[in-house]
């Protein structure tokens, strides 16, 4: 009996799989093959969405993108450890004349051969690269699950060569990073992870290398006031890292995002730069990832919310709902107007069922805005919100002008009162 209700209560839970077909948001077709999915309208609009998001906050941050190609001769990988190290977890290579070609599965040597391609100078560090790219997972069949395990993956991913005496404070930063992504979109971090090398035989045979870099993080998460726990066997073949972990509705945790220092690839790629001194030097790399993969941080978004994703990162944020056909015109017009600012808008009409039929079909939309035969001769809209306040009817420039201005903030509200006002009705 009990197991049946633990089943029972874990069938009930949010499952992105479930919801993401559901909501329209992806779906798979085995002649695409196992763990490809494709993105639909509404899915394809908060993966870009989510996209967008990231790229501004690390431009603000001082990061500058870069695009680099998904294949990589052999050699590339050869030369950064993952063929020694990670072979089994990549596609076989691919010839082509005399040349074997592979599907990257990692973004971080190509940013190596990007940051070589010129002679720098102390005085550009720390330089700060990042890239949301796709890179290739040989998973198995047997792992592979909705968005949180595929073969084609969209990362975001930086990697910001330093100084040693810059390290420690980039790595921190990244933290914070993660941090303000976390806050805007309502994902909770259940721990932080320092994770370090294991048993067996896929790391890099340098303890100098991994007692340094796991010195820096460690330092790194006692200045950000951060708690932790240690996890050997999670490092990264080439160095320790900090994970970020997340836990989906059923208490199951995973790594979103991670914060890594790295000496081995500036050693391997022969990277440096030249030092006040004069001199050649060798950089730092600081590998970071805000969100992780995209698939990934959809999949956790979809269960976290449970499809009521934050008014910001929504499919659709406003519809427009007349009570009447007298009022088509009228709304048609305001979701021209929504679009104008750059609000993705709807218009629901009566054509489509009653009014609580449209009004219960739009539930994950955050704004509803009904105008009925009263509002339109006033020029209003009534505003409901999806967490059930009704603030009331507000001039139609008004009331798009407050939800441009929460849209833009970010963030997981979806209305600020404005001092001294009362109490918004319930629904």
């Amino acid at each position: 009996m009990n197991d049946q209700t633990g089943s029972d209560d874990r069938d009930r839970l949010p499952d992105h799989r479930r919801l993401g077909r559901e909501l329209g948001l992806f779906d798979t077709d085995p002649l695409m093959g196992a763990g490809l999915p494709y993105w639909l309208p509404d899915g394809a609009v908060v993966r870009h969405t989510l996209e967008e998001y990231v790229r501004d906050a690390e431009r603000r941050a001082g990061y500058r993108h870069v695009y680099s190609p998904a294949l990589g001769k052999r050699e590339l990988y050869e030369t950064s450890g993952h063929w020694d190290h990670y072979s089994d977890d990549m596609y076989p290579p691919m010839r082509l004349g005399a040349e074997e070609v592979v599907l990257r599965p990692s973004l971080c040597p190509h940013h190596a051969l990007i940051y070589r391609s010129r002679s720098r100078s102390y005085r550009e560090l720390p330089l700060r690269i990042a890239e949301l790219g796709t890179m290739y997972r040989a998973e198995l069949s047997g792992v592979l699950g909705g968005l949180t395990r595929v073969r084609a993956i969209r990362l975001n991913d930086a990697h910001i060569f330093c100084t040693l005496d810059q390290a420690v404070a980039e790595a921190r930063a990244a933290l914070e990073l993660i941090a303000r992504a976390y806050a805007d979109l309502g994902i909770e971090a259940v721990r932080h992870r320092l994770s370090l090398p294991g048993g067996g035989g896929k790391y890099v045979a340098d303890p100098d290398l991994w007692q340094r870099a796991t010195g820096l993080l460690r330092e790194v998460l006692a200045e950000a006031g951060v708690a932790y726990e240690e996890a050997e066997g999670e490092a990264a073949f080439y160095g320790p890292k900090i994970d970020v972990q997340i836990a989906d509705p059923a208490g199951r945790e995973s790594t979103l995002s991670t914060v890594q220092i790295d000496f081995h690839q500036p050693a391997r790629f022969d990277l440096h730069y030249i030092g006040a001194d004069g001199a050649k030097h060798r950089p730092v790399m600081v590998h970071r990832s805000v969100i992780g993969s995209v698939e990934r941080a959809v999949a956790h978004l979809v269960e976290a919310h449970g499809g009521a994703f934050p008014a910001w990162l929504a499919p659709v944020q406003l519809v427009v709902l007349p009570v009447g056909g007298e009022q088509v015109e009228q709304a048609a017009a305001m979701v021209r107007e929504a679009v104008a600012l750059g609000l993705r808008a709807e218009l629901a009409g009566p054509d489509q069922g009653t009014l609580g039929a449209r009004i219960r079909a739009a539930r994950l939309v955050p704004y509803q805005a009904v105008i009925g035969a009263r509002e339109a001769g006033a020029e209003l809209a009534a505003v409901r919100l999806r967490d059930g306040r009704r603030p009331g009817a507000l001039p139609v420039p008004e009331l798009l002008g407050r939800i441009a201005e929460r849209v833009a903030a970010r963030g997981t509200a979806l209305w600020d009162r404005p001092p001294g006002a009362g109490h918004d009705r319930p629904a």
